[in-house]
């Protein structure tokens, strides 16, 4: 009889710790703390100017890199002096960027940022924004066929050319 209690004592002083190793190892009551989502980083603002489509000043996400600011603004001119600058690096808010013009282009060599419509290369009016090859040649054909473009707006009389694609490059060209 007396194994019997030492069983019974047994069980219950194991049971007794159990509870105690329970109790001990549950999770709190309470709520739990909401977590809020780290703060979105502050975008770098940079001046670009020089031989771009549209220069001014833009805002572009932190970690942006220079070919970043010139995509926001429009892209290299024909002219641009791409081999100078550095596409990789990256941005500091409040920096300015400075696109020259190719050594063809500075003002010893006549100063128009401007693509003649009248002398331009195949290549130098496929560098146009919206002009591509054919419309290129297209240009020259027409040039060869009619003579002198007398005004820019006549580039319109080019087949494959219309009002928006001469919106885009009415800045960029002459006929001077």
């Amino acid at each position: 009889m007396k194994t019997f209690l030492n069983t019974i004592l047994g069980i219950l002083i194991g049971m007794l710790l159990a509870g105690a190793v329970w109790i001990s190892a549950r999770q709190p009551k309470g709520d739990g703390v909401p977590l809020r989502p780290p703060p979105e980083p502050a975008p770098v603002s940079v001046h670009i100017t020089g031989s771009v489509v549209s220069p001014g000043v833009y805002d572009l996400p932190q970690g942006s890199r220079v070919v970043d600011a010139i995509n926001a603004a429009g892209g290299f001119l024909p002219i641009a002096d791409q081999e100078q600058i550095n596409l990789a690096a990256i941005l500091e808010d409040g920096s300015k960027i400075n696109i020259n013009k190719r050594a063809a282009y500075s003002s010893s060599g006549g100063g128009s940022d401007r693509v003649n419509l009248n002398t331009a290369t195949l290549e130098e009016l496929d560098s146009l924004p919206g002009i591509g090859p054919s419309t290129a040649q297209a240009i020259i054909d027409h040039r060869r066929q009619f003579g002198n473009f007398q005004r820019p707006d006549e580039l319109t009389d080019v087949s494959g050319i219309g009002p928006s694609t001469y919106d885009r490059i009415k800045d960029l060209i002459t006929v001077e």
